[in-house]
C-alpha cells in the first residue's frame, strides 16, 4: 500500500512503501492509522519537489452535485470523481432504495441493436465487464455471465412427459417453444442494489465523494455557480450539478414542464428455492397465458448466484409518491407472481421462502429514449434519467458519458446528441 502526503508544493513519499495513494485519501484514512507508527517519523520520509512551478498553486478541483442515490446518480458520481472531481451526492433516503434496489439487474449486449439506445447499451455492458474485475465483482456483487432462454407457457395446461434437452431441469412446468435468445458472451447479471452500493462505496472510500441524506428542494444557478438547496436548510455551492432523480424529476418543478418523465410501477418477487443447488444460471423470459381466459403477461425470472431467484412483471401506471420508502406492492400482483413461479417450476413453489414482495417506479420518458445532457437555459445544471427497465445495465455509460461532459464539454464513450434534454424544446 502506498501513500501519499502533499504539503504546500511537495509531496512526501514513504520509501516503504509502493506506489502512491490518492492525496484526499490519506487525509482521511491513512493518517490516523499511521500518526502513531514509527514510519510516520520525519526521518523515515523522503521529499521529492514536484514539477512545478512553486509560485502556481495546484487549480481547484471542480465542485459537481450529483441529486439522486440509484444506479445512475451512483455511475456519475463514481466516474466524476474519477475523473478528478470534488463531488457531493445528494439522496433523500438511502442509497439505491428504490428502482436500483429491486430491479433485476440484468445485462444485454445487443437487445438495443437497431434502436437509439444501442450504442449506450453496447458501451455499459462492457463496462459492466470491466468494473466487474475491478470491484471483484463476481464476489461483491454477484456478477456472472449467463444464458438465456424464450419459454412459452400456458397455465391451464397439463406438464407433458418428456424432457426437452434445452430446458434446464428445474424448470418442470408446462413450457414449450425453448429458444435461446442470448449465450454467456451477450448476456449477464448483477445484484443491483449490492452492485450500487458497491460503486458508491468504493467512491467515498478512494476518490473522496461526500454523501448527504436529505430531499433536494430547489437549484438555482448562475455565471459559473449552481446551487442546491436541501429541505431543512442545508445549502450546497457548486461547479455544476447532475439531477439523476429517476421518475422524481416529475415532482421537481423546475423541470417537469420541460423534461416530461413519468413513472411505471412495476412488482418483483424474491424467492429462496429449497434447493438452491438445483437452480442453473438460465434467466428466463416468458410469454405467460393464464387460465381461464386471463390476459397474456411477459413476467421474468433470474436465478441469483446467491441462490435466490428474482421474479418480476405486472406492470402498472400509477402515481410516483414523494417518498420512496412509501412506495407498496399491490397485493394481486404478488398473488399473480408466485403463481407464475410456482407453475414454472416446482422449485419455486410454496416450499420456496419468500425473501421480498415489493415494487418500485421506472422512469419513463414519452419517446422511451433516456434524457441525458445538459438542461437548455441553465448552465452548468446537467440531468440524467428515463432510462426504464434498463437502468442498471445503461448506468456505467451513462456515468461515465455523463463525468465527460461535465468535466471535458463532450462526451466521447457515447455520442450524447440523441439523448440531449433539447429535444424537448418547442420549436
Amino acid at each position: 500500500m502506498i501513500w501519499v502526503r502533499a504539503h504546500k508544493y511537495m509531496i512526501w513519499a514513504d520509501p516503504y512503501k509502493n506506489g502512491l495513494l490518492h492525496r484526499h485519501v490519506s487525509y482521511q484514512f491513512e493518517t490516523p492509522m499511521l500518526s502513531n507508527s514509527p514510519l510516520f517519523a520525519p526521518s523515515r520520509f523522503i521529499k521529492v519537489t514536484a514539477s512545478m512551478n512553486p509560485q502556481q498553486p495546484d487549480p481547484p478541483k471542480k465542485r459537481v452535485l450529483v441529486c439522486g442515490g440509484g444506479v445512475i446518480g451512483v455511475c456519475t458520481a463514481y466516474f466524476l470523481s474519477k475523473k478528478g472531481a470534488a463531488v457531493t451526492l445528494v439522496e433523500q433516503s438511502s442509497i439505491a432504495c428504490a428502482a436500483s434496489g429491486k430491479a433485476g439487474g440484468f445485462l444485454a449486449l445487443d437487445w438495443c441493436d437497431g434502436g437509439p439506445v444501442s450504442s449506450l447499451a453496447r458501451a455499459s455492458f462492457n463496462l459492466h465487464r470491466s468494473l466487474a474485475q475491478e470491484l471483484d465483482g463476481t464476489e461483491s456483487y454477484g456478477y456472472r455471465a449467463l444464458n438465456t432462454l424464450s419459454l412459452s407457457v400456458t397455465e391451464s395446461e397439463k406438464v407433458k412427459r418428456g424432457r426437452k434437452s434445452s430446458v434446464p431441469e428445474w424448470i418442470d412446468g408446462p413450457v414449450k417453444s425453448p429458444r435461446t435468445i442470448g449465450m454467456t458472451e451477450t448476456t449477464a447479471q448483477v445484484h443491483p442494489h449490492l452492485f450500487t452500493r458497491k460503486l458508491m462505496e468504493k467512491a467515498v472510500a478512494e476518490f473522496g465523494v461526500e454523501v448527504v441524506t436529505g430531499k433536494v428542494k430547489s437549484v438555482e444557478t448562475g455565471v459559473g455557480k449552481v446551487t442546491v438547496l436541501v429541505e431543512g436548510g442545508g445549502v450546497f455551492d457548486g461547479d455544476a450539478v447532475v439531477l439523476a432523480l429517476g421518475p422524481w424529476m416529475s415532482k421537481f418543478e423546475l423541470l417537469s414542464s420541460l423534461i416530461r418523465v413519468h413513472g411505471l410501477k412495476a412488482h418483483s418477487l424474491v424467492l429462496e428455492p429449497k434447493d438452491v443447488d438445483a437452480i442453473s444460471a438460465d434467466a428466463l423470459f416468458l410469454s405467460y397465458l393464464p387460465a381461464h381466459g386471463g390476459q397474456p403477461m411477459d413476467p421474468e425470472i433470474y436465478p441469483r448466484p446467491t441462490g435466490e431467484v428474482y421474479i418480476c412483471g405486472m406492470s402498472s401506471q400509477e402515481e410516483v409518491p414523494d417518498d420512496p420508502e412509501q412506495i407498496e406492492p399491490n397485493p394481486d400482483s404478488i398473488r399473480v407472481l408466485k403463481r407464475v413461479a410456482g407453475t414454472v417450476s416446482s422449485h419455486l413453489g410454496e416450499e420456496s421462502r419468500v425473501k421480498a414482495e415489493q415494487a418500485c417506479f421506472l422512469p419513463c420518458t414519452d419517446d422511451n429514449i433516456p434524457v441525458i445532457g445538459e438542461v437548455p437555459g441553465m448552465k452548468g445544471c446537467y440531468v440524467a434519467t428515463g432510462h426504464s427497465c434498463w437502468g442498471i445495465l445503461n448506468g456505467p455509460a451513462t456515468g461515465a458519458a455523463m463525468a465527460e461532459l461535465v468535466m471535458d464539454g463532450c462526451s466521447t464513450i457515447v455520442d450524447l446528441t440523441r439523448f440531449s434534454p433539447a429535444r424537448f424544446v418547442r420549436k
